[in-house]
């Protein structure tokens, strides 16, 4: 009689794996793998150690996956809160983690913390602590349950705000009840570039060459047109999660450049929603193995930097007769262009070069439906009299809380000279 052998064990393991390796083998699969061959009595082993990780076509897979989405939330009520602020450069981005004895709802629940200035920039060595005081909270995407990502500000221990926290005099103008009553709103425009990590070229680009001229990239489809669209829809996916009021996202008209939209906020909040988008969207990069640049010209010559436009608007634009106080706005803007100028993002001299849909740097102009303009109205505010403005000239770099606190300010606080508002006006063609 023929003897019929049954494959071993191992090559029964071996053909599983292998016809998976088409789709990623999530930990619990390996977990279900090896279960269903330890109830089988197939595999007798004396060794003590376990498997850690498994090695397929679709990468790598190990134990520390299980506890990096390890769920405390049945056995403590404790949290992990990653505190947040910014760094001595202005545009950097530091965190830190600390356990919390229960969830909170409200940042004024939480202990004030502080950090070594004189590491980040932002103190001398000999007197370094700089406390942070908890400001925002959202919810943390990365860890879930009830972990918290917190926005932070920055003070000296004797509660004077240090040079790097916009935030405090941004919170003045917006608590002034003259801005509170406009109820300011802002839909902000978050351009940005992702960079091969070590060679710093934009993603998708062949290594010290160029692609294709710019036209099929924007808002394109296709291996050939569009870079990262992972990278942009896992971020667009985690600010939903977090609570940010994220609004939308493209790819830009730079091929391995991509755009994300936050807004309508009101005030302060609109500062608060831009730094956490921006730090979730650098911890995913970084898990990515990709390099996130805010630069407003990461690439010189016939392609577009990168901007943050700032869609503006208070409750007299959006009222009837608002495209009036619209155009006075405008004129307002015009006569602080060089205070404006001056905090929309350094570096920003290279992008406003009146080329690639921007206006001058030296030169204030404001149109309808015009992207080479320094302001642009919409057609459908011109058509229905009243609606918002988009201020054009932010770089991507911009500090949120310094632009929407400037913008308010100079529209609904600052009042120019008449002589000055007339000769805007004539300069302009303003009909006010």
């Amino acid at each position: 009689m023929a003897q019929i052998l049954a494959p071993s064990t191992q090559w029964q393991l071996r053909t599983k794996l292998t016809s998976m390796s088409s789709s990623p083998i999530t930990p619990k699969m390996w977990s279900s793998i090896l279960l269903k061959q330890n109830k089988k009595g197939a595999v007798k082993s004396s060794s003590k150690y376990r498997v850690l990780s498994v090695k397929s076509v679709g990468g790598t897979i190990n134990r520390m996956e299980d506890l990096l989405n390890l769920d405390v939330t049945p056995y403590t009520d404790k949290i992990i809160a990653e505190y947040i602020w910014i760094g001595g450069s202005g545009i950097d981005l530091r965190s830190k983690s600390r356990t919390i004895s229960k969830p909170v709802e409200h940042p004024s629940e939480l202990p004030k913390w502080n950090y070594d200035g004189s590491s980040t920039g932002q103190a001398p060595g000999e007197d370094s602590e700089v406390i942070l005081y908890p400001q925002a909270i959202f919810k943390d995407p990365f860890r879930g349950g009830n972990n918290i990502l917190v926005i932070c500000d920055a003070y000296t221990p004797a509660g004077v705000p240090i040079p790097t926290n916009k935030r405090h005099r941004a919170a003045e103008i917006f608590s002034n009840k003259k801005v509170v009553d406009e109820i300011p709103w802002y839909g902000i425009e978050q351009e940005y570039t992702l960079l091969q990590t070590n060679v710093k070229w934009p993603l998708g680009w062949p290594v010290g060459a160029y692609p294709g001229p710019q036209g099929p990239y924007y808002c394109g489809v296709g291996a050939d047109k569009s870079f990262g669209r992972d990278i942009s829809d896992a971020h667009y996916k985690a600010c939903l999660y977090a609570g940010i009021n994220i609004s939308g996202t493209n790819g830009e008209v730079m091929p391995g450049q991509w755009e994300y939209q936050v807004g309508p906020s009101v005030g302060i909040e609109a500062g608060d929603h831009i730094w956490c988008s921006r730090y979730i969207l650098e911890r995913i990069t970084e898990q990515a193995g990709v390099v996130l640049s805010l630069d407003p010209k990461p690439i010189e010559g016939d392609w577009n930097g990168a901007g943050c436009h700032t869609n503006y608007s208070t409750k007299s634009m959006r009222e009837e007769g608002g495209f009036e106080v619209i155009k006075k706005a405008i004129l307002n803007l015009s006569l602080r262009h060089k205070d404006h100028i001056s905090a929309y993002g350094e570096g920003n001299e290279r992008r406003l070069t009146g080329k690639h849909e921007t206006a001058s740097i030296n030169t204030f102009s404001w149109g309808v439906a015009n992207r080479g303009c320094s302001i642009r109205v919409g057609r459908d505010t011109e058509k229905q009299g009243k609606g918002y403005l988009e201020d054009r000239r932010p770089a991507s770099n911009m500090d949120p809380y310094v632009v929407t606190s400037l913008l308010a300010e100079t529209t609904i606080l600052w009042e120019p000279t008449l002589e000055a508002e007339a000769l805007a006006a004539q300069k302009l063609s303003l009909k006010v």
